[in-house]
C-alpha cells in the first residue's frame, strides 16, 4: 500500500530516526565517493506551480544519485492550466512514474492529487506546510548538536508554512520550541491548537523575540513576506523590523547557537548579513542537508527501504 507524505503528522516518531539516520549515512557515503543506485528504473515526477531553486534541484539531484530519473513538469506545461481533473491527471500520472513530488500554493490540490494517485505524493511545499524542508533542518541540528531533546529550538519571525511543519515536528517528536512572531502573525489557529495539544507543554508562544532566544541552542527564521505575500511586504516589514536576527538577538542565546534559514534570504530583513556569513550560521549545510534528506525520503517512499 503506498504512503503520502503531505504533512509531518504523516510521519512516525520511529520513522523520522530511520529518516534521521539514513541521511547523515548518505551524506556521509556521498562525501565519500560511494555510489548508491537504490532507486535505479525509477521515475520521479516534479510538478511545480512556484518558482524553486533548493527544492527542485536537491530532489532531482538526490533522484539522479540514487540511479532514478527525475522529469520536471512545470503546471503551467501541464493540462492542469486548462481544468483537466485533478483526479484525471493522478491517475495518469500513475501509470507513468514512480513517485510525484508537489510544489504548489494549495495544500487542497495536493491532497487532491494523493486522493487519486495510486503512487507515493511528496509535499515540496504548500501555502500550509513544508514538511521536507523541516526533516533535513532537524537533520542538520542532529549533525550539529548531536540530539534533538533537551535543546532550546526558537522560531522568529512570520507564522508560515514552515513554522507549521515545524509546530508539527513539536507535536511528534521531543522538541521544546518557541515561537516568536509579530501579534496578528500567528501561526494557523487550528495547526496550532492541535500542536499546542500534541506536545504536552513542549510548545511556548510568545511575542517578545529577545526574551524568546534568551538561552537558545537554535534561532531560526524565514522572509517576512512568503511567496504570493510580495505585495504586503512593505506593511509587514514595519510590524517585523523587531524580529531581525542579528548580531544583538545572537548574543542572547548560548555562546554555541546555530542560526538557520531555509533560504533565500533577505539580507539586512529577516536577518543580518554578518549573522547569515558569520560563525553562528549553518545556513549552507542546512541547504545540502536538503538532498541528502531527500534522498533518505525518495528511498523510503519510492523502494520501501
Amino acid at each position: 500500500m503506498k504512503k503520502d507524505l503531505l504533512t509531518l503528522r504523516d510521519v512516525s516518531p520511529e520513522d523520522c530516526k530511520l529518516l534521521f539516520d539514513r541521511s547523515l549515512e548518505l551524506k556521509k557515503r556521498h562525501a565519500s565517493g560511494m555510489p548508491d543506485r537504490t532507486l535505479e528504473g525509477k521515475t520521479l515526477g516534479l510538478v511545480f506551480d512556484k518558482p524553486s531553486t533548493r527544492t527542485r534541484v536537491s530532489f532531482e539531484a538526490a533522484m539522479a544519485h540514487l540511479g532514478g530519473t527525475p522529469l520536471f513538469l512545470n503546471t503551467q506545461d501541464t493540462q492542469l492550466i486548462r481544468n483537466e481533473p485533478i483526479a484525471d491527471t493522478a491517475r495518469v500520472l500513475s501509470r507513468y512514474l514512480d513517485g510525484l513530488a508537489v510544489r504548489t500554493y494549495s495544500q487542497n490540490l495536493l491532497e487532491e492529487l494523493a486522493a487519486g494517485a495510486s503512487i507515493p505524493i511528496i509535499n515540496g511545499l504548500t501555502d500550509l506546510y513544508h514538511p521536507c524542508q523541516v526533516l533535513s533542518d532537524l537533520m542538520t541540528i542532529l549533525e550539529q548538536k548531536g540530539q534533538l531533546e533537551d535543546l532550546k529550538i526558537v522560531w522568529v519571525g512570520d507564522g508560515n508554512n514552515v513554522a507549521h511543519s515545524w509546530l508539527n515536528a513539536a507535536a511528534i517528536l521531543p522538541l521544546n520550541l518557541i515561537v516568536a512572531t509579530p501579534k496578528g502573525y500567528e501561526p494557523d489557529e487550528a495547526i496550532l491548537k492541535a500542536a499546542l495539544r500534541d506536545a504536552e507543554g513542549r510548545i511556548e508562544m510568545v511575542s517578545d523575540p529577545v526574551e524568546a532566544v534568551r538561552g537558545a541552542d537554535v534561532i531560526y527564521t524565514d522572509v517576512w513576506a512568503s511567496m504570493g505575500q510580495e505585495s504586503d511586504h512593505d506593511r509587514r516589514k514595519q510590524f517585523f523590523e523587531p524580529y531581525q536576527v542579528n548580531k544583538n538577538l545572537v548574543a542572547k542565546a548560548k555562546e554555541d547557537v546555530i542560526v538557520m534559514h531555509c533560504l533565500p534570504a533577505h539580507r539586512g530583513e529577516e536577518i543580518s548579513g554578518d549573522v547569515l556569513e558569520g560563525p553562528h550560521s549553518v545556513v549552507w549545510d542546512q541547504s545540502e542537508n536538503k538532498m541528502h534528506m531527500h534522498k533518505a525520503i525518495l528511498e523510503k517512499y519510492m523502494a520501501g527501504r
